[in-house]
């Protein structure tokens, strides 16, 4: 599949501004986090933008931008239109958290109660996400079950990272970088799963299975169905060599959660560890951008078999 650039930074920044709301919604009512109104400034404020950034990249994606809002009317049948649903609804009960915090300084009791359902509204926004995608049976690559733990393990990876970063502002932490190091060495296991099972499981259409001539021995496609590029050849006709791959892999690997949780365990052991954190969060970044490209990339859309590909 085009890896589009949108969806690609729509995926990566709102799954960390989600995850870090998670995150904030429910260790501050629970007294796991500063309850200073500062640090409820930062955190939210940081968590706000990167959803709204992530949402609003994802509109620049389709063909009419403007018409976005008629998806919110098919929550019934669409993970499209109920990832738009919750993730509207998750910005109320957060906006009244955000208020009793701030300005009244207060975390627990309704305020607090808000603040635990805006994360749960959040979680259900990245779920929603991922099942986009894990619903999509023509893709092998994406209907699968490492899809969704994948994309709810990495969210919650990238708000660990950012909070460990904002909340040593205010305090030395111990929980939260023991928490983001277990968080890590996880999404690690999942996206390594992720790519073994790509890798290694058959794929299950190929021409003979698609035109349904098997039973009459070998099939091949005389001809492509046309001369010259289309719309089905640009967006799920995307091809990336294995040597890129591989390469590409190795610095998703390296940036998204080597140096990561090298930088944490820096952090947690006092040395430098505001500088550390700061690693930590812009290695990410950088590793999960690339590990979201891949996501993209490495997808094949059964309707290829009928352009040449032998199977996907």
């Amino acid at each position: 599949m085009h890896p589009a650039l949108s969806i690609i930074f729509f995926t990566s920044a709102s799954g960390a501004g989600f995850g870090l709301l998670m995150l904030t919604g429910i260790a501050v009512p629970l007294g796991l986090l500063p309850s200073n109104p500062g640090f409820g400034i930062v955190t939210l404020l940081t968590a706000g933008l990167l959803a709204v950034a992530g949402l609003l990249s994802s509109t620049l994606h389709l063909g009419r931008p403007e018409r976005a809002w008629r998806a919110f009317s098919q929550w019934r049948t669409s993970w499209l239109s109920r990832e738009g649903v919750l993730s509207a609804a998750t910005f109320l009960p957060a906006a009244v958290f955000a208020i009793g915090w701030v300005i009244f300084g207060r975390v627990g009791g309704f305020a607090g109660l808000c603040g635990i359902l805006a994360a749960m509204l959040a979680a259900g926004t990245v779920y929603c996400t991922a099942m986009i995608y894990r619903s999509l049976k023509p893709i092998r690559q994406w209907h699968n079950r490492w899809v969704v733990p994948n994309y709810l393990a990495l969210g919650l990876m990238s708000g660990l990272l950012l909070l460990d970063l904002i909340v040593r502002i205010w305090a030395r932490p111990h929980a939260v970088p023991l928490a983001t190091l277990v968080v890590i060495s996880a999404a690690w296991w999942l996206k390594e799963s992720y790519w073994r099972f790509i890798d290694t499981a058959s794929a299950p259409s190929t021409v003979a299975s698609a035109t349904g001539l098997g039973r009459r021995g070998a099939v091949r496609m005389l001809e492509p169905p046309n001369t010259e590029e289309n719309y089905l050849l640009k967006e799920m006709g995307f091809h990336i060599a294995r040597k890129h791959r591989l390469r590409l892999r190795l610095i998703a690997r390296i940036a998204g959660f080597f140096v990561p949780l090298l930088a944490t365990l820096a952090a947690l052991l006092g040395l430098v560890p505001l500088l550390a954190a700061l690693v930590a969060v812009l290695s990410a970044a950088l590793g999960l951008v690339v590990e979201r490209w891949l996501f993209f990339a490495e997808a094949k859309h059964t309707v290829m078999l009928y352009y040449g590909a032998e199977s996907v």
